[in-house]
């Protein structure tokens, strides 16, 4: 009886959980690449530079956030980002301490798996990677 109440809502909710995930993740590419939402370092309208590892990570936050919230090859994307996280984890967080609620590195850590599970259960239904599979059926 539980099993058929889950199943009938892990489709919405992974697609759910990719959108909003997406949403809440472009917002830092913003950042560093245009300086929105309060700009680059907390300095308004400050960006990173292109070149840089902060910037290519920006490119990567824009850009991958926004296939993601559209389901535009997910899987792939999903996977790059689980990475970048997981790196931004392992070389700003880990060096100040082991715990993340110490180093200040939750969010870093919840996305690099949260990315790692849409890297794996792909962008769902209601994504243009699922329309795209049932055309091709």
């Amino acid at each position: 009886m539980i099993t058929r109440t889950l199943s009938k809502f892990q489709t919405p909710a992974l697609n759910l959980l990719r959108i909003m995930t997406g949403f809440l993740f472009f917002p830092h590419g913003a950042q560093k690449l245009f300086g929105l939402f309060g700009g680059f370092g907390g300095q308004p309208g400050a960006t990173a530079p292109l070149l840089s590892l902060i910037g290519v990570a920006g490119v990567l936050e824009f850009f991958g956030g926004l296939l993601v919230m559209c389901g535009l090859l997910t899987r792939p994307v999903a996977f790059i980002l689980s990475g970048q996280m997981a790196a931004a984890y392992f070389m700003a967080h880990f060096p100040q301490g082991v715990w993340p609620l110490l180093n200040g590195g939750e969010l870093a850590a919840l996305y690099s798996f949260v990315f790692l599970f849409l890297a794996a259960g792909g962008g769902g239904d209601f994504s243009i990677d699922g329309v795209l599979v049932k055309r091709r059926r």
